[in-house]
């Protein structure tokens, strides 16, 4: 059995308060960042442009990942959800220009979300240096 205590981080969403979730689970190094949509959580706002909600949510990892003690080119895996596959081309160019080698490995999948305002959500995986 691992001495390592597991603690988390919450941001203040909504959601996270609604689902019983939190924004970050770290365990030892690992830290596992919840899906993260483009929403403002000071204000409530999102973006109807999907490349700025991309935006939006990597400033919220990049938050969640400095609470934990790291960094973003700590990420080794990123999800990426999106609700139209016209923004694939948009999105990825957000993120080609956010991470840099060792570049993460990716997936991206089109699906629905729970509120149609929504076009983007990123989840991530961080192994602290």
């Amino acid at each position: 059995m691992s001495d390592t205590k597991r603690w988390t981080i919450n941001s203040g969403s909504r959601f996270e308060e609604l689902a019983g979730y939190s924004r970050a689970v770290i365990e030892g190094n690992w830290i596992f960042v919840s899906g993260t949509a483009g929403f403002n959580f000071e204000d409530g706002s999102i973006s109807d442009d999907a490349a700025e909600q991309a935006r939006q949510a990597l400033r919220t990892i990049e938050a969640t990942l400095e609470k934990a003690g790291a960094a973003m080119s700590d990420i080794v895996r990123v999800r990426v959800y999106l609700s139209n596959r016209e923004d694939v081309v948009a999105v990825s160019k957000v993120l080609g220009k956010t991470f840099s080698d060792p570049r993460p490995t990716n997936t991206t999948i089109i699906c629905g979300f729970a509120e149609e305002v929504m076009k983007v959500e990123l989840e991530v995986t961080a192994l602290k240096q």
